[in-house]
């Protein structure tokens, strides 16, 4: 019988900056998921310091990240609760050249507090390639977790399904996505012929996703103030999942602050693939399509 697994959806609104304030509201938001039965919780992109890497402090906080990712740690045992903190930037300094990197980093925390995996951004939105290094050729890894195989990815990779079609082959189950997408990444036509353009992005490639791969996607993206009619944070946090689409209601249409705890059923992902066979097609011998990464390898044997 196929597990049901209980997932704390944190459609956190981060405060620019304030990574203290915004740890704590997020560990409250953990807390309460944890006394709710759940066994993940997931927060979005840029949960702690928002994005604005021009603010004369921000290289200072982002040299904090492995203390805040030390609290989260410490956090998942204590509660006994896995938990994706979003995304963490990190500043590296490279000693040979002096130079520095930012990196925007997901990682998996087992309920026993242990590091199971990470992923850095891979696919980086415009605005940020000036600021963030990208992880580029490294391959997209599946993590063995408490709920199974699970992959990562962030944000701007929801608009490659070549990311989604790698962890796939490689056996992920759930793909979870921590966000920080607003309606006005958009362009001024594209506002101009719908203000809510970003939205319908977000909604269809998420369950466009779940069908397409026959898996389960945990979307979580940044929300507004809570009582702001007029926020640009677009929401939408989500578990997306085949036949079914969309699920988690007190964010899957709602742009605020807030948490959905969502009964993911396994089961879905399971009679979906017994149905559309898509893994099945790719695992062929004959299958048609070939990864990039596996033409290149192909190449380099010739």
């Amino acid at each position: 019988m196929a597990p049901t697994y209980k997932i704390a959806v944190i459609q956190l609104h981060p405060k620019p900056m304030q990574i203290e304030f915004n740890y704590a509201k997020a560990a409250q938001y953990i807390r309460d998921a944890a006394v709710k039965g759940a066994q993940l919780a997931v927060l979005p992109e840029y949960h702690l310091t928002n994005w604005i890497p021009d603010d004369p402090h921000a290289n200072e906080i982002y040299d904090l990240w492995d203390i805040y990712l030390n609290k989260y740690r410490t956090l998942a045992k204590e509660l006994s609760i896995c938990i994706v903190p979003g995304t963490i930037i990190e500043r590296h300094k490279i000693a040979e050249t002096k130079e520095q990197k930012l990196l925007n980093v997901a990682y998996f925390i087992d309920n026993k507090g242990e590091i199971l995996g990470c992923y850095q951004k891979k696919n980086l939105w415009h605005p940020e390639r000036p600021y963030l290094t990208s992880s580029t050729h490294e391959p997209h890894e599946v993590i063995e977790t408490p709920i199974g195989p699970v992959g990562l990815l962030i944000c701007w990779d929801l608009a490659f399904p070549e990311a989604f079609r790698e962890l796939i082959r490689a056996g992920a189950k759930i793909i979870i996505i921590p966000t920080f997408w607003t309606l006005n990444d958009c362009s001024q036509y594209g506002l101009m012929v719908n203000s809510r353009s970003e939205a319908l992005f977000l909604e269809s490639a998420v369950t466009s996703r779940a069908f397409e791969n026959t898996c389960a996607l945990v979307f979580v993206n940044a929300g507004g103030p809570v009582g702001s009619s007029r926020s640009t944070y677009a929401g939408l946090s989500r578990v997306a999942v085949p036949f079914l689409g969309a699920l988690g209601d007190e964010t899957k249409d709602s742009s605020e602050e807030g948490m959905s705890i969502v009964d993911l059923d396994m089961r879905h992902v399971e009679e979906a693939e017994a149905n559309y066979k898509v893994r099945a097609d790719m695992a062929r011998e004959d299958w048609h399509y070939v990864h990039p990464r596996e033409e290149k390898t192909r190449r380099m044997k010739l």
